[in-house]
């Protein structure tokens, strides 16, 4: 029998993949220090560096940059042109 993997366990190089990272990457930092006081610009880029492994942002950056920048749009997450 299979054994069941959690969807966020697993990492695939592409914009899916990349935007469910970043949406819980946010999140997380987002619980564990609701007061960083961080801009959203700047708060996007610690999730950058927090994600450098994510295959999709190696090897399209500017592309995981722009997914990020539609994610925080989409979900209101904050008002920052990226």
């Amino acid at each position: 029998m299979r054994e069941f993997v959690e969807p966020s366990n697993r990492v695939f190089n592409n914009a899916d993949s990349f935007a469910q990272a970043f949406d819980e990457a946010w999140i997380l930092h987002a619980q564990r220090d609701p007061h960083h006081g961080l801009d959203p610009t700047s708060k996007v880029e610690l999730m950058l560096e927090q994600l450098v492994d994510h295959p999709f942002l190696q090897n399209e950056p500017e592309l995981a940059r722009a997914v990020a920048g539609f994610r925080l749009r989409l979900l209101g997450l904050a008002e920052a042109r990226l």
